[in-house]
């Protein structure tokens, strides 16, 4: 007989009270035969808050859960202890703010076998509020998928992933505490994947819903945002370029702001064009930073205590 195949989801999560309609939609996964699924929540908060959560929800999961506790307010020390506790043959990260669609695994290991993929990312569809302005909603600025260049994916994200637990390219790795309260740490994480020949593919039907609080439904959060991830950026690039090198990498990251800028200007009066030219444009700025060291912003720990 054939050995089941073993699959952790892993959720992240800080002082968090969407995690339980998480937990929820996970209770209601459509397992396709031949799996033992399991449930890790890595609660990062310095008191136990999500304890209670985890074990109300126990109930309604077949699947076993494993809640650990690691107190840091660093999303690098929770990404890591899910792998740590994780012996799986995969591992999935969602969010603790998003939840998943019945058939959302069988999707992304279909896309696995498919492709002989080492990581699956799928979409994440943003829903928004009544408060949100007209132009994020019709941009839909607040949805996630993954960026191809030259035909591939490079990198990835944690909001919506599966990963061969034991392919080369991933066995060992871990997310860096460095990036841990600025964010970041699943760019660098899967762009280093990539760079060690591990292969990266999508999974267009497997859904994940993001419902987006008032507070992220500003054009300030999504610009704060777009600079934190033009550093995460920088600072890879400047561990690859040094002297001449890094100049002309922060040379054309200001040449791509200034036509960001002036595209910016051209569509004044088109508000999703122009602020889709604005927050690129901040990209770039937080490239240059980036690759000069700038203090990254540093939202994990401090800001999403307010949540």
């Amino acid at each position: 007989m054939t050995a089941p195949l073993h699959i952790d989801i892993a959720i992240c999560t800080f002082r968090r009270a969407a995690l339980t309609e998480t937990l929820t939609s996970l209770s209601r996964l459509v397992v396709p035969a031949g799996i033992r699924l399991r449930i890790i929540v890595a609660d990062n908060d310095v008191e136990p808050s999500a304890r209670n959560r985890v074990e109300a929800a126990m109930p309604m999961l077949s699947a076993g859960i494993v809640y650990v506790h690691c107190p840091a307010g660093n999303i690098s020390v929770a990404r890591n202890a899910c792998l740590e506790h994780s012996d799986a043959d995969f591992i999935a990260f969602v969010d603790d703010d998003e939840t998943v669609e019945p058939l959302w695994l069988d999707a992304l290991l279909a896309t696995a076998e498919k492709h002989r993929a080492d990581v699956v990312l799928g979409p994440v569809r943003a829903l928004y509020g009544q408060g949100a302005p007209d132009w994020m909603r019709e941009g839909d600025f607040h949805a996630t998928r993954p960026v191809w260049v030259n035909g591939e994916i490079r990198t990835g994200y944690t909001c919506n992933v599966l990963m061969r637990r034991t392919a080369p390219a991933i066995a060992g790795r871990r997310f860096d505490l460095a990036l841990g309260r600025s964010g970041g740490e699943d760019t660098a994480f899967f762009s280093a994947v990539h760079a060690d020949g591990g292969r990266i593919a999508f999974a267009e039907e497997a859904w994940v819903k993001e419902v987006v609080p008032a507070e992220r439904a500003r054009f300030s959060w999504l610009a704060q945002r777009r600079l934190r991830m033009g550093q995460t950026h920088g600072q890879l690039l400047a561990a690859r370029h040094e002297g001449a090198a890094r100049l002309g990498a922060a040379a054309l990251a200001a040449a791509k702001g200034a036509v960001c800028l002036a595209g910016a200007s051209a569509f004044a009066f088109s508000p999703v064009r122009r602020n889709r030219f604005l927050l690129r444009g901040l990209l770039h700025a937080g490239a240059i930073g980036g690759l000069f060291g700038a203090r990254a912003i540093e939202p994990y720990g401090k800001l999403e205590a307010a949540r």
